[in-house]
């Protein structure tokens, strides 16, 4: 879990830490499964065109990996990007 999250609770009892704590781990699982579900989703309808067969086609199969690549690829680029504008938050807002 993220450290600077629960980083201004420290004058929360020890239970209270822990259960937030706990909370925070299970929105992170949560939004894990949500973007593994939209790759999933969004790969499967851009390149999977038939059901003839058991197992990808060549074409499919370069575009599944393609489509995830990309999807994680812009995905990281996204989260380094909402980072920095934290941050740069942080700085101008100091408590």
């Amino acid at each position: 879990m993220d450290k600077t999250i629960l980083g201004e609770l420290d004058s929360l009892a020890e239970e209270d830490k822990l259960r937030m704590s706990a909370f925070v781990d299970r929105l992170q699982a949560r939004d894990s499964l949500r973007l593994y579900n939209s790759l999933v989703e969004r790969c499967f309808i851009d390149c999977i065109d038939s059901f003839y067969r058991k197992s990808l086609g060549k074409q499919e199969e370069r575009c599944v990996l393609h489509c995830a690549e990309k999807f994680l690829k812009v995905s990281a680029h996204v989260g380094m990007r909402l980072a920095e504008l934290n941050q740069a938050e942080q700085q101008s807002n100091p408590r």
